[in-house]
């Protein structure tokens, strides 16, 4: 547990303290936080306050009293609701400015896990809720030095995968004996297996022409097509070591079948790639000033470059997200679309640049990276970047 660190955060925030809530293990954030097990019985609310200032307090059920028992701090019981709502009066006092896994309007639904009821029930005994993000960020989502190797390590892997499926494709052209999306998705999986590597159960998108304009499309064996001389392609994978703690990889990129890809195809892609590589100078140059940078703001930087090319319809999701344990992390998300994320990037944050281009019908074209953010406050690609269609002939 980082108590300390935790309180020395709270009052430069001016909050005045942290309340933990669960039940059913619904809150994965903050047993992580607080280093608890998702395993076993949690069939009873319980609470866990640490202030600003002094000891944290505990507040379980008399049917699973043992509950918060690895943690630091006095311990309440209760039994019926009435006894609950007194003792939770009890714990946190006079009124407060407390911060919960909570988000206003549902901002960042990451974050925003403590049901509506809650925190009514908290604000009833006259406090102020305020958002967790910002705390969830600097001490969950924030990856060191020594961890982000396990991210490098699976970069190397998932690159040298991507080139294997590329191969695949391009025997499959010269044969004449076509592999289809799906075959090329199963491939990759299997390689994956091979290397040690795991996506978490959720397949990699393979998908040609208009199949990508759908940006989270990915074969099944009764949509998938085969990938023929004249498609467009994009490929979208991600994995991560297959071991406690391991850090995602997350890339996407987009060839050509062929060795003379279409004008409007070539345009899109370099399009989408120019308003990657604007979103990350933007990242750099705050942060060479020292000054602070949001992640709506670097939306907005990519956003604005795909409207003024007159694209701006067919941009429909944010330009990146967090990346941790899980593919899609509890840190900063690179958006200003489907969110306003307010949070800012400092160091330890790994993220996506994923502009996109998706036209109905026709194609959908997406360049993505991974940025991280070192302790010299440098934006680094960390693996290859795409700078021109692959041509697979």
């Amino acid at each position: 547990m980082q108590i300390e660190k935790i309180q020395k955060k709270l009052l430069e925030l001016s909050i005045n303290g942290w309340l933990f809530y669960d039940f059913h293990n619904r809150d994965k954030i903050g047993l992580k936080i607080l280093g608890l097990s998702i395993q076993g019985l949690a069939t009873r609310r319980w609470f866990y306050f640490i202030p600003a200032e002094g000891k944290p307090i505990k507040l379980v059920h008399r049917v699973e009293p043992d509950k918060l028992d690895s943690l630091p701090g006095e311990k309440f019981y209760y039994s019926g609701w009435r006894e609950l709502h007194d003792r939770l009066k009890e714990i946190l006092g006079t009124p407060k400015k407390i911060a919960m896994q909570y988000s206003p309007m549902n901002s960042i639904p990451y974050i925003s896990i403590v049901d509506a009821g809650t925190v009514e029930l908290v604000k009833s005994l006259g406090h102020e809720v305020v958002s967790s993000a910002d705390l969830i960020q600097i001490f969950e989502a924030l990856i060191d030095e020594d961890l982000i190797k396990t991210h490098f390590e699976a970069g190397r892997l998932v690159d040298e995968t991507l080139d294997e499926a590329f191969d695949e494709i391009r025997k499959s052209i010269k044969t004449g004996k076509y592999k289809t999306e799906y075959e090329i998705q199963q491939f990759i999986l299997k390689r994956f297996n091979d290397k040690g590597l795991t996506s978490d159960e959720d397949p990699p998108i393979v998908g040609v022409n208009d199949h990508p304009a759908n940006p989270h499309f990915y074969p099944t064996p009764e949509n998938t097509r085969e990938i023929k001389p004249g498609d467009k392609l994009l490929i979208d994978l991600w994995a991560k070591k297959n071991e406690h703690g391991a850090i995602f990889y997350d890339i996407t990129w987009c060839a050509f079948i062929g060795d003379n890809p279409p004008e409007d195809y070539v345009k899109i892609f370099n399009i989408v790639r120019d308003a990657r590589n604007e979103a990350l100078k933007f990242i750099q140059n705050r942060l060479d000033r020292n000054q602070e940078v949001a992640g709506w703001e670097v939306d907005d930087v990519a956003r604005k470059y795909i409207q003024e090319k007159g694209y701006a319809e067919f941009f429909t999701h944010r330009t990146g997200h967090s990346i941790g344990e899980n593919v899609h992390g509890n840190g900063v998300n690179i958006d200003n679309f489907e969110t306003q994320d307010q949070r800012k990037l400092m160091p330890g944050c790994l993220f996506s640049l994923e502009p996109g281009i998706y036209i109905p019908g026709k194609m959908g074209v997406r360049s993505e990276v991974n940025v991280y953010i070192n302790f010299e406050r440098k934006a680094l690609i960390t693996g290859r970047e795409q700078k021109e269609l692959v041509l697979i002939y």
